[in-house]
């Protein structure tokens, strides 16, 4: 498979000094290096736990610097795997060992937990649902729903009494778990709100190194959030209308719309290079309404080439956590 389409990398596959292993993810590609993790954003994008066909320029760029602008942000509040980024599409930091669940923390009723409501249920994760909700109002207070961390597949649903059981956590473990993605959320939740938006509902990984709980991977990012405009919020919840969105919750829409939702049997369908712009767009849209930062387009000509030498020239540099 060509790794690049249009300015945009779909995956990468290089052979650095000093690496001892390499994962493929769902959009990233892992490069291990003794007690250290190499993270390379790639431009392909992943809906109802598939990729789909064709890459997105930009989106890798978007993903890896909006997560390392919050994982800066947030320091101060949990341990963050993070060390540098040698790369606008490259993250280096701990290698940590993670938990095989994702603490996703809802705000507000969409999404999933919206889907679940309108079947009739009002329990998710053994968390209660308040009666008369509609799509899009917000919860008493947030809710935490983990979900499993498949290493194929959908991810499911899990109660914290099965995290448990199961032993994928610890009592103690566990409750700092829920302490750090309940302070996560409300930091998000308040530069969201000072940039027009509210965090709906997000997910947050986290991971050990010795005795330190981190958090890993991504955060507050298009791919593991929904943000909502604040602007017209009350009135569109008032009419009953959808909410104007910042996710990636409109790719998914729009494979609905024809016809897949990851199901078995059913086709992928190929998006039209016009939605591919589309779609890149609204993800550099999300960065630079988050950041309140003007998104810098990297020359992605020889996107490849250049994602390259910069992880060479910071290997060679030498690195220190």
């Amino acid at each position: 498979m060509d790794s690049t389409q249009s300015g945009a990398i779909h995956q990468t596959d290089f052979q650095l000094a000093g690496q001892t292993g390499f994962y493929r993810g769902k959009v990233r590609d892992v490069y291990h290096f003794e007690g250290y993790l190499m993270m390379v954003a790639s431009d392909r994008i992943s809906a109802f736990d598939h990729v789909l066909p064709k890459a997105i320029p930009y989106k890798g760029q978007v993903l890896n610097q909006t997560a390392a602008y919050f994982l800066e942000a947030t320091k101060d509040l949990v341990p963050s795997w993070l060390i540098a980024c040698p790369d606008p599409n490259v993250a280096f930091g701990y290698a940590c060992e993670p938990f095989k669940i994702e603490m996703v923390i809802r705000g507000y009723l969409a999404g999933h937990a919206w889907r679940e409501y309108q079947s009739g249920k009002r329990m998710i994760c053994g968390v209660p649902m308040p009666e008369g909700m509609k799509e899009g109002d917000p919860f008493p207070e947030p809710i935490i729903t983990p979900a499993t961390k498949a290493e194929e597949g959908h991810d499911e649903d899990i109660s914290r009494e099965d995290v448990l059981k199961q032993g994928l956590a610890t009592p103690e473990e566990y409750a700092l778990l829920e302490q750090y993605t309940r302070a996560l959320f409300e930091r998000g939740t308040e530069m969201a709100h000072d940039r027009g938006l509210i965090l709906v509902d997000t997910k947050y990984e986290f991971g050990k190194r010795g005795d330190t709980i981190m958090v890993i991977d991504e955060i507050h990012t298009p791919d593991s959030s929904r943000y909502y405009y604040l602007d017209g919020y009350e009135e569109r919840q008032a009419k009953g209308e959808r909410q104007k969105q910042l996710s990636k919750e409109f790719v998914r829409e729009w494979l609905m719309e024809h016809g897949f939702q990851g199901k078995e049997g059913q086709i992928m369908p190929v998006m039209p290079d016009s939605f591919v712009e589309h779609v890149s767009e609204r993800y550099i849209e999300l960065y630079e309404k988050i950041t309140g930062q003007p998104f810098v387009r990297e020359d992605n000509a020889h996107i490849r080439n250049r994602i390259a030498g910069n992880i060479e020239k910071f290997l060679a540099e030498g690195f220190s956590g």
